[in-house]
């Protein structure tokens, strides 16, 4: 895949797939996910990418810095695992567009993204509503919205009931007593609203990521007048993640329906 690179760390890349043919195409910006732990990589995105391209988008698998070093030495964490994605997004309008052959519709990017990478979607989602000199305030790419696939979406609540373990905190640099002012900034949830659509693909089997936490965000996105959707499904943690499988479909079908226009 043509890779673009958004810093100088090993994980700062981003990989770009178009489909054939010359003209302009929407993008899907695929988040894997990990609990933004250092043993998982971009290798859990691609399998999407290589059925997202035939279906007439151009993917952007985004690599991150995670946590498993010392942010010190370069490692991930709140805010520097965000900030990355963000890099990257904003990356489609310089490197990607000029590898894309001006092919990028830049006004038609949405977010896909599992599990810890639901919580980066739904964050990416969020920029433009970030305050002035939060960590990714004014994005240079916008979000059409997003598709959560068993995402972590609110912070708070996956802290206290120890979702992933010490994922949250971990990542965070803390809990959200200690951290309230970075949780607010980092949970979609929290953000709410977001000026976008949203779906939520969850396993009703899910015994990883609740599937209340898909459910809870998306009742909060609506009663901040937000567009938002759950669709569930049976199956566990990477059942949406399983090209061919029936959570697939409704990951794409999600997807087709925010790019449509």
């Amino acid at each position: 895949m043509p890779r673009y690179r958004y810093g100088d760390h090993p994980s700062q890349y981003a990989e770009l797939s178009l489909p054939a043919g010359t003209g302009r195409v929407p993008v899907v910006v695929v988040v894997h996910g990990g609990f933004w732990r250092d043993a998982y990589d971009a290798e859990l995105g691609r399998p999407l990418a290589a059925d997202l391209v035939p279906r007439g988008w151009a993917a952007l698998v985004v690599e991150y810095r995670r946590v498993g070093s010392s942010p010190t030495d370069g490692g991930g964490g709140w805010p520097q695992t965000a900030l990355d994605v963000a890099a990257a997004v904003d990356g489609l309008a310089g490197p990607g567009q000029e590898r894309a052959g001006g092919r990028l519709d830049l006004d038609r990017v949405v977010a896909l993204g599992h599990s810890a990478g639901g919580q980066l979607a739904g964050w990416l989602a969020a920029r433009p509503g970030l305050p002035a000199g939060a960590p990714g305030a004014g994005p240079a790419v916008r979000l059409r919205g997003f598709v959560a696939q068993a995402g972590v979406l609110d912070l708070v609540t996956a802290a206290r009931e120890g979702v992933g373990g010490a994922a949250v905190p971990d990542l965070m640099g803390g809990g959200p007593d200690a951290r309230a002012a970075d949780y607010a900034l980092a949970s979609p949830t929290a953000r709410l609203p977001l000026g976008v659509p949203s779906v939520c693909v969850h396993g009703t089997a899910d015994s990883t990521v609740p599937h209340r936490q898909s459910a809870a965000f998306v009742a909060a996105a609506r009663a901040a007048g937000d567009v938002s959707e759950l669709r569930s499904c049976a199956g566990d943690h990477f059942e949406p993640v399983t090209v061919g499988s029936d959570a697939w479909a409704l990951c794409t079908d999600a997807l087709d329906g925010l790019l449509a226009g």
